[in-house]
């Protein structure tokens, strides 16, 4: 019988994770993965080991991460923001990956069928610290960087054409509001993204600044507005189950060897989240 499995942050090129990505393989010969973003920096490295997985899973579903969308000196691929995304696709596309911009998948071995919609949108930093909450965003960012917090996508994540990340987020808040409104009303769905779409998973962060560059406040009720059997996650590196307002949460990410070695369990690449 089918199952419905999912990972994020695969990160393969970092050593130690590569190898794990063999360890990602179906139950079922009809067993269907979701991908939740941040496999790797290089373009080339994302197409293939999307196309390993696809050959193994009889479905596959990516939503792009903040790696994916760097820019960085070398990788082969040079396009920034937008094109770099609409690249992705393409390639994603010519190896039968479903990405945001594809027909929703339906998961129908249950006893409802489930829309699964994969989603990319971004943040647009305002999740704020009680320091910083009421302030401008750039002013929250001054502050983050006076504690020692500044994300990698500030010097690597383009948004060209638009004139900030804030403003590409805003886009692709629209472009994903106007998809979800199309799912039938009666239709439950699955939501699935790189970044958390509530604010309670970054609850635990080590360093809460880092909430600016994961989600918006925009997201915040769409786990209800859009009816959701359950929302899945990466980014946060906080691999764990949590709810809100009833509905389940799943953080998937295997996250980098540094830290899924100081877990008792240990590498944890892939996680069942339904079966038919």
């Amino acid at each position: 019988m089918p199952s419905l499995f999912a990972t994020s942050d695969l990160h393969v090129t970092h050593e130690g994770n590569g190898p794990i990505v063999d360890e990602v393989v179906p139950d079922d010969p009809g067993d269907w993965l979701l991908v939740a973003g941040d496999v790797a920096e290089s373009a080339k490295v994302i197409r293939e080991t999307l196309a390993t997985l696809r050959e193994r899973f009889a479905k596959v579903v990516w939503v792009p991460g903040n790696h994916e969308l760097w820019t960085t000196p070398n990788d082969e691929c040079q396009l920034r923001g937008q094109a770099r995304y609409e690249f992705l696709v393409e390639q994603c596309r010519a190896i039968d990956v479903l990405t945001p911009e594809d027909e929703f998948p339906v998961w129908d071995f249950g006893p409802e069928p489930l829309t699964i919609a994969p989603l990319f949108v971004f943040y647009d930093y305002s999740w704020r610290t009680p320091e910083t909450e009421g302030k401008t965003r750039e002013e929250a960012l001054a502050h983050a960087r006076d504690v020692g917090v500044v994300c990698t996508d500030e010097y690597y994540l383009h948004p060209d054409p638009y004139e900030s990340r804030a403003a590409w987020c805003e886009q692709r808040l629209k472009v994903s509001r106007d998809r979800l409104d199309a799912i039938p009303a009666d239709r439950r769905t699955i939501l699935m993204s790189h970044w958390p779409l509530h604010r309670h998973p970054t609850n635990p962060l080590y360093y809460p600044d880092f909430a600016l560059w994961c989600g918006t406040t925009q997201t915040e009720d769409w786990h209800l507005r859009y009816r959701a059997e359950l929302a899945v996650y990466g980014h946060l590196h906080i691999p764990r189950t949590t709810s809100a307002d009833g509905v389940r949460f799943e953080e998937v990410s295997l996250g980098y060897p540094r830290e899924w070695r100081k877990r008792a369990r240990g590498a944890v690449p892939v996680r069942k989240l339904l079966t038919a």
